[in-house]
């Protein structure tokens, strides 16, 4: 199945997309946390604790498109990328609630005046558009631009994909598989060494080991994200 970016000749499919990646508020203050994530659910289903649901709904169909689904295996959406991001908003990416509020509502309005609808009610040849323009920084309406919020959630999207398990991303490591990574290993035997050594995957997040236990919170991925670039 040929790549959607091609179709609207960006030129682009998801391995480059990769490759070029350097990788192969006052609603809370009276309810209950707990109650208000029962009632918004992304459009996977899982309980939002920072997006609301529309911009939930923008940024699933966002890193869909980022990281397609194609011959090669899932992609951002079912890796669950949108939950990594809306979690951490809370945490570790708490500085950049403010950039999605506004950004998610930008795209949905350049959306609308380019394609005639809502960015996650677009076709994918639709949705690939609307995404060229914003990383080409001719769609309007943004702050600073397009571009810096477009970048913005490529490098979020990145971490989701390929992030721990226990932040939310990697749904059933499906980022780990997709380039190859075996996993967390404490001891490496001499024929694991070996250049054309088989590895069998560890399937695992690091804090199923005893010696990161117990669990910390999300939000302590901060240092992790930060040296990576926010």
């Amino acid at each position: 199945m040929a790549d959607p970016l091609d179709d609207v000749g960006s030129g682009l499919t998801r391995r480059e997309w990769l490759r070029h990646a350097g990788i192969a508020g006052a609603v809370a203050a009276v309810a209950p946390i707990g109650a208000l994530a029962a009632e918004r659910r992304s459009p996977q289903g899982d309980a939002l604790e920072n997006l609301t649901v529309p911009e939930a709904a923008a940024l699933d169909a966002i890193v869909g498109r980022l990281i397609p689904s194609d011959e090669n295996g899932p992609g951002a959406r079912e890796a669950r990328a949108a939950r990594y991001i809306d979690r951490a908003l809370g945490g570790a990416l708490a500085s950049s609630r403010e950039a999605y509020r506004l950004g998610l509502a930008a795209v949905d309005a350049h959306a609308q005046r380019a394609k005639g609808g809502v960015f996650a009610a677009l076709s994918a040849r639709d949705q690939d558009d609307v995404l060229l323009d914003m990383e080409r920084n001719t769609a309007t309406g943004f702050t600073p631009n397009a571009a810096a919020f477009f970048n913005l959630l490529r490098t979020h999207t990145w971490q989701g994909m390929f992030c721990d398990p226990y932040y939310g991303g990697n749904a059933g490591f499906i980022g780990w598989d997709l380039i190859g990574y075996p996993g967390l290993r404490l001891a490496v035997s001499a024929s694991e060494q070996q250049l054309d050594a088989q590895l069998k995957p560890v399937r695992s997040s690091a804090y199923d080991l005893g010696m990161f236990s117990p669990k910390p919170p999300r939000a302590g991925l901060t240092r992790l994200i930060r040296h990576h670039g926010d």
